[in-house]
């Protein structure tokens, strides 16, 4: 461990008020976005090409990410952003390689810019606060202002923040609350993910803000409608008291779950005897039709099983979804593929893959390992440990890995970057009477 000395001085201050600035911003830019409320009764909800781009939204991610970076950079910190780098780069790389060679190389590449640009700002995020303290203080402030917009739109744009009868795509989702958001289930999980920072801010000792970020987000979350996620809260709260508890389980939870989830789920798409035993055991075999996308998604990925279709460029290009092809299956029109660890074999070949979950599944649970042995703030730890098993659980039914505007992606990966400082970095502040803040890193 090698450690830095900086003077504290009226810059640490200012600085550190920047830093406060920066984090709230970047909060609210995921999880209220510049465009909240969105209308679903337009034909442009149906439409393909729609939303493609936001010149608003592309000001904003910049001058962010210039901002974070700018920030990053000047931090004593600043050689752990974007770790391990050698293996991230690799993974971009190659991403970009696939890209270049698929029948979108233009749609690709500037979705695989801006996919570099949200993990560079992920890995920041913890660096703005300027304890684990102050950290609980930020993300309670901000979630507390995220939940005032949801619950805001509700009362007061009922047409924008319910999901009416008139929409165009799935008007059977009407009366399900979605806040800001635009669809339910995006609300659903962001309420899941505010559930685990009430807690957090509860542990910090801010009991009051906790307790309120606790309930307001339950009570929206069984609005919404969202059975997944209503499901999952208890469930990866349960699994991460097990994960935490009993150390020989983790491989199991972390892995073999995910491992016996996939064939389940998505082989029963494919395999009638899968199939069969799902149906036995009274569950819904379609999985709410992904079984439709995910067979489909399987005929795609046999002609292209190294390589994939470039990055996050298969699923609603014109050529799919005009194709004609709803005459076999509606799948074609489906959005993504329902599936995070399929649609990146889909899109970027078995290597996309395999450097995936190497860095999002095997290296947090051997940094979860290491953070046990730290002096590091348990409850962080744990507050980590949650938001990544709720990840790589809800990414086995839903596409969110490099969803580049999508704040359970976010929080996703500065869990994985801050289950990565835990094992490896400790902050130590010394009495102020010292004058100095003292930074250990790995």
């Amino acid at each position: 461990m090698g450690t830095i000395e900086t003077r504290a001085a009226p810059t640490t201050t200012a600085a550190g008020g920047v830093g406060a600035l920066l984090f709230v911003a970047i909060f609210l830019f995921f999880w209220i976005t510049t465009t909240p409320y969105v209308d679903l009764t337009g034909d442009a909800s149906v439409d393909p090409s729609a939303g493609n781009s936001n010149l608003v939204n592309q000001l904003v991610t910049l001058v962010l990410s210039a901002g974070l970076i700018g920030y990053g950079l000047s931090s004593p910190m600043r050689r752990t952003i974007m770790q391990p780098r050698a293996l991230i780069v690799l993974l971009f790389a190659w991403f970009i390689l696939v890209s270049a060679l698929s029948a979108h190389p233009d749609i690709a590449l500037k979705r695989i810019v801006l996919a570099i640009l949200v993990c560079v700002n992920a890995s920041i995020f913890l660096l703005l606060p300027q304890s684990d303290r102050h950290f609980a203080k930020l993300l309670g402030l901000a979630t507390l202002i995220m939940l005032g917009f949801a619950y805001f739109g509700v009362i007061a744009l009922p047409t924008r923040a319910i999901h009416q009868a008139s929409e165009i795509r799935e008007p059977m989702n009407a009366g399900f609350w979605r806040g800001q958001f635009p669809h339910k289930n995006v609300a659903a999980a962001v309420m899941v993910m505010a559930v685990f920072f009430g807690l957090f801010v509860h542990s910090a000792g801010q009991r009051l803000a906790g307790i309120a970020i606790i309930v307001l987000s339950v009570m929206f979350l069984l609005h919404t409608g969202g059975k997944t996620s209503t499901a999952a809260l208890p469930g990866v709260l349960i699994l991460a008291w097990i994960f935490e508890r009993w150390k020989w389980t983790r491989a199991l939870i972390g892995i073999g779950g995910i491992a016996v989830f996939n064939i389940l789920a998505v082989g029963s798409a494919v395999f009638e005897p899968i199939r069969s035993l799902i149906t036995a055991a009274g569950i819904d075999a379609t999985f709410t039709n992904r079984t439709d996308i995910w067979r489909f998604a399987f005929s795609a990925i046999a002609q292209k099983p190294f390589t994939g279709y470039g990055f996050q460029s298969f699923w609603q290009t014109e050529e799919l979804v005009y194709s004609g092809g709803k005459l076999e299956t509606w799948a074609v029109a489906a959005y993504n593929g329902h599936n995070g660890y399929l649609d990146t074999l889909l899109t970027t070949g078995i290597p996309g893959l395999v450097l995936t979950l190497i860095w999002l599944l095997f290296l947090p649970l051997r940094d979860i390992g290491r953070a046990d042995a730290t002096s590091n703030n348990s409850a962080l730890t744990r507050l980590f440990v949650r938001i990544w098993l709720y990840g790589i659980y809800t990414a086995c039914v839903e596409s969110m890995f490099f969803q580049s505007g999508s704040p359970l992606w976010f929080a996703f990966l500065f869990a994985v970057f801050g289950l990565r400082l835990q094992a490896n970095a400790n902050i130590v502040s010394p009495p102020s009477s010292q004058g100095k803040l003292t930074v250990a890193h790995a």
